[in-house]
């Protein structure tokens, strides 16, 4: 290590933050503006109750809202806790990064000499999203994946909920009775607060819009002081491992069919540019790295990288991202490898 380095370092921190900050500020802007517009129980209502049709629905918001891995998160918490079904927030989470206008307009003006790869892009994004939307969906509760503010903000389940004629009757389920515990989550009594939070998830209901207007004000500095911290611990990470990290040893390995996906999967979690602008990146390795590697880069780069992971945090518990994380690089992995062994 020497000065040399560190200045280095410092100087790609830097970058990494100016580049993201902006994304992030639009990211929780738009979360600001789903609360104080959309009525959660219309948006419920709307999405698909199949959960493969709503991850799939979820993957294609982004066309809606045109954000990067560090704006979908806020976004994608905020869906959440408005009781949007997990598959569509997941597939949104995951989606979005790539499947919007932007990314497809910069994609194809680095790769105009391939538009297969941009097609290709888009594609693989879209079906990986869609199908882990669709198998976190087979957890019926997704509250236990989840970080607790989170969870106590989602509504209750409705077979959770106590039935009206079982609440007259005065018998009232065990699962909600003062001293037993949420199903799942043993030895934890239910906390009365957290209850009166999940109640309260909609405080806006039927107030005026000045009291929406500074509701939604105290949300987004909530956020931005939440998400701001993680993206700075995020980017000094990925910033110290860029520089010091051996990336010839990373760059050596991009001759085979199988070891230079791995390479750019491994560079692309750890480089951490923003799906904006990671096309322009990647077309300088076009030239010594395999089709299906460089597709590797644009597709897992914006699901999961180093900058990402400490957003995602946030919402999820840290078994819930590893989830996300091997699903993601599993399935971009097997896509990948097809186009090097069968692509053109």
């Amino acid at each position: 290590m020497n000065w040399y380095q560190i200045n280095s370092a410092f100087t790609l921190f830097l970058s990494l933050l100016v580049e993201a900050v902006p994304f992030l500020m639009l990211g929780v802007l738009f979360s600001g503006l789903l609360q104080f517009f959309v009525d959660e129980r219309r948006l419920v209502q709307l999405m698909p109750r199949n959960p493969f049709l709503g991850a799939l629905a979820g993957s294609c918001l982004g066309f809606l809202f045109p954000v990067c891995e560090c704006g979908n998160v806020p976004v994608a918490r905020r869906l959440l806790m408005q009781g949007v079904p997990s598959s569509v927030a997941i597939g949104f989470l995951l989606a979005a990064p790539t499947i919007n206008p932007i990314v497809f307009w910069a994609t194809w003006t680095a790769f105009r000499d391939q538009p297969e790869l941009v097609f290709l892009r888009i594609g693989c994004s879209l079906v990986i999203a869609t199908l882990i939307g669709w198998i976190f969906s087979i957890q019926r509760d997704l509250r236990p994946l989840l970080q607790p503010n989170v969870a106590r903000a989602m509504p209750v389940p409705v077979r959770d909920r106590v039935p009206p004629e079982a609440e007259a009757a005065g018998n009232t389920p065990s699962l909600l009775q003062s001293g037993t515990y949420f199903l799942g989550q043993s030895a934890q009594p239910v906390d009365a607060a957290q209850l009166a939070a999940v109640a309260a998830m909609n405080p806006a209901a039927g107030k005026p819009a000045a009291y929406k207007l500074t509701l939604m004000l105290e949300s987004m500095v909530q956020e931005l002081r939440e998400l701001g911290g993680v993206l700075v611990l995020g980017s000094a990470i990925a910033a110290v491992i860029q520089v010091f990290a051996p990336r010839e040893a990373i760059l050596a390995l991009g001759q085979g069919p199988v070891t230079s996906i791995v390479a750019m999967m491994v560079l692309a979690a750890v480089v951490s540019i923003c799906s904006t602008v990671d096309a322009f990146f990647a077309l300088s390795f076009s030239s010594l790295f395999t089709t299906g590697s460089i597709l590797s880069f644009l597709v897992y780069g914006p699901m999961i990288d180093l900058k990402g992971v400490g957003l995602m945090l946030s919402i999820f518990r840290p078994r819930a991202v590893f989830y996300l994380f091997a699903l993601a690089g599993q399935l971009t992995f097997l896509f990948a490898l097809l186009v090097n062994l069968y692509g053109s």
